[in-house]
């Protein structure tokens, strides 16, 4: 799935970790896991980066986009009326378990927290890595919203 050695390598340690691992548990979009999802996150997090030369910190990068949606829980088995919240706060449980999983520093932390914005409208990204990884979750979430069904 991850393709580019850069991304590996600097990935490797969580995507080997069986917490990591989990999300592929979890459906994310259509047919996709959030373990996917995130992983496609952080691919096309890492192509925004180097096709606009934004020299971004790799590590705040791509971790925090691997682990921008680590909540680790199914939210398409909630009642109705609890699957729009979801949308609300699943960037604060995934920051959450993030930091009681891993050593993360306040930059990582902050783009997993502020990946939903708008709609999460006091979680504004700042760092370019925000803000990368925001958009790289809206473009990923629509095309595995559009283009993929479940089997």
């Amino acid at each position: 799935m991850i393709t580019d050695t850069e991304v590996k390598e600097i990935l490797s340690d969580y995507i080997s970790d069986s917490k990591v691992q989990e999300m592929k548990l979890y459906i994310q979009h259509g047919c996709v896991s959030t373990y996917e999802h995130c992983n496609n996150v952080a691919q096309l997090s890492y192509k925004i980066d180097k096709k606009l030369s934004l020299h971004s910190d790799l590590n705040v990068l791509l971790v925090g986009a691997l682990l921008h949606d680590f909540y680790l829980y199914d939210w398409h088995n909630h009642k109705k009326e609890e699957r729009l919240p979801h949308g609300f706060t699943h960037a604060r449980d995934a920051c959450k378990n993030a930091v009681k999983y891993f050593d993360l520093d306040d930059r990582t932390k902050r783009v997993i927290s502020c990946h939903m914005w708008p709609l999460t409208l006091r979680s504004l990204p700042k760092a370019k890595e925000e803000w990368i990884v925001c958009l790289a979750d809206k473009c990923v979430s629509l095309q595995e919203t559009l283009f993929t069904r479940h089997h």
